[in-house]
């Protein structure tokens, strides 16, 4: 990789993405091992884009078009339902600029807090980009069997 960062765009998602980020999520090394059945069948589909406030971040060269992470507003109750970044592209910013993004768009939507479940491997994450911890989400066996740090991003107004 060349020292200098590549340039990257963030674009709503739309129905043809569904596939690409249902793979990102599939794939995620965040849920290996004793994570991977709660993402074992898990589908973003067109209907799913369609519905919710969702943007995904792409390379601006090299990886021209190639969806280098995604996340999903849920407008109500206010939720930051998803948010992965390829593994192989983590550590290079794009979540926290995912998650600035969605900040401005939920400003933009005149919320003032976003609510986040977060998987166990990415709660340290969800510390370093600003959020609090707000209680515990709890197991909801088979899906989810452990329980899950919920936080809540606060929009400031402008």
């Amino acid at each position: 990789m060349s020292s200098r960062t590549s340039p990257i765009k963030i674009r709503r998602a739309v129905a043809r993405d569904a596939k690409r980020l249902t793979r990102l999520v599939r794939g995620s090394g965040a849920y290996e091992g004793k994570f991977a059945t709660a993402v074992a069948g898990y589908r973003v589909g067109p209907d799913y884009i369609e519905a919710h406030r969702a943007f995904v971040a792409v390379g601006a060269d090299e990886h021209e078009g190639r969806v280098l992470g995604f996340y999903a507003l849920v407008l109500a109750p206010p939720e930051l339902d998803l948010l992965f970044v390829a593994d192989e592209v983590q550590g290079r910013g794009i979540g926290r600029l995912l998650v600035a993004h969605m900040q401005s768009e939920a400003r933009a939507a005149g919320l003032d807090r976003v609510k986040v479940v977060s998987h166990l491997p990415a709660e340290d994450f969800y510390h370093r980009v600003g959020a609090v911890r707000t209680g515990t989400a709890f197991a909801n066996p088979p899906a989810v069997p452990w329980d899950r740090p919920e936080f809540e991003f606060r929009i400031p107004s402008d």
